[in-house]
């Protein structure tokens, strides 16, 4: 995903030190109960949509408008599959990030999927029985808006 401004206004001040940093991500299922992916052109492999809210912008406005940004699909927000903090990331530049990512079951209501940013090298349904290889990132969220149970957390340690 591209830098945000708002990120490289930061960045020219704190340099390369860790920033802690909302996600939203995306499990967005068709009417023929098929998933939505993407292959992320940084690293060729299949991903559910996800990116980065702006400063102020809600999360499921936020998730909205990063599905349709790369993938022309329009969506609906559902619920809220997980919300999970994220391993802290360094980048090729030694850029670091810890994401807080929120993830959303969400349904497409409109527009035709295609690759709609330079984010993404293919963009593409996928039924449930036929995904195409993924990272744990991905599968386990997908896991998680297939079950209609309760919003995912990472318990507690009771004292």
């Amino acid at each position: 995903m591209p830098t945000p401004d708002f990120i490289r206004d930061l960045r020219a001040s704190i340099g390369h030190q860790l920033l802690y940093l909302p996600g939203v991500s995306a499990v967005v299922f068709d009417d023929q109960g098929r998933v939505l992916l993407g292959r992320r052109a940084d690293n060729g492999r299949w991903t559910i949509i996800c990116g980065i809210p702006e400063p102020g912008e809600q999360p499921a406005t936020a998730v909205v408008r990063e599905v349709e940004e790369e993938t022309a699909v329009r969506c609906v927000p559902e619920r809220i599959v997980l919300v999970r903090t994220l391993a802290p990331v360094t980048y090729p530049n030694d850029d670091q990030c810890q994401f807080v990512d929120v993830c959303f079951r969400c349904r497409a209501v409109g527009g035709e999927a295609r690759v709609n940013d330079d984010e993404s090298l293919d963009v593409d349904w996928f039924p449930l029985d036929a995904l195409p290889e993924m990272e744990d990132f991905s599968l386990s969220r997908i896991k998680q808006a297939i079950e209609d149970g309760p919003t995912w957390f990472e318990p507690t340690v009771a004292e």
